[in-house]
Formats: C-alpha cells, sequence, structure tokens
C-alpha cells in the first residue's frame, strides 16, 4: 500500500525545485519577472505554500523545466504537479 504524500512532502520538493530553478541565472530572472518576486522578498518568504506553488507553476508552464527539474530532483514530472495541486489546497 502506498503512502499518502503530506503538504510537508511537498514542500520539500517544491522547496529543492526552487533551488534547481535558481541555480541558471537566466532561469533565475524569468522566475522573478513572471512571478513579480523580488530577490529580496523571495528570500524571505521561500518557504511560504503561496511561494513554493508559485515557483512549481513557473515550471509547469514551461514543459522542457519542468521535465529538466524533475530528471534532475529523480522525480517523475507529475509529482511536481502534484505538489503545486497539494500547497494550492
Amino acid at each position: 500500500m502506498r503512502v499518502p504524500e503530506t503538504n510537508e512532502d511537498a514542500e520539500e520538493l517544491a522547496l529543492r525545485a526552487l533551488v534547481w530553478t535558481l541555480a541558471e541565472p537566466e532561469r533565475a530572472i524569468r522566475l522573478l519577472d513572471v512571478t513579480g518576486l523580488q530577490p529580496a522578498d523571495l528570500r524571505a518568504r521561500a518557504s511560504e505554500p503561496a511561494v513554493l506553488a508559485a515557483a512549481l507553476g513557473f515550471l509547469e508552464n514551461h514543459e522542457p523545466d519542468l521535465v529538466a527539474c524533475a530528471d534532475g530532483l529523480g522525480v517523475p514530472p507529475a509529482a511536481l504537479v502534484q505538489a503545486r495541486a497539494r500547497l494550492e489546497a
């Protein structure tokens, strides 16, 4: 039987995805542009579910990044999509 994932699991996965996103400067700038966050705001609010969901939504909206991030984290892309849904619930 599969153990259901928790919001803490979603937050941990989203935080890992955010770190992955910010590791590439052009992608990081695009994230800030799309979300409207300022670097200081992102640093201060990086652990908030709404910010983490926005970061995952950013990846979802550009499938190549979603797939590359999932591959980099060793998870299926659907796991990132599901984590965003749990964080927005």
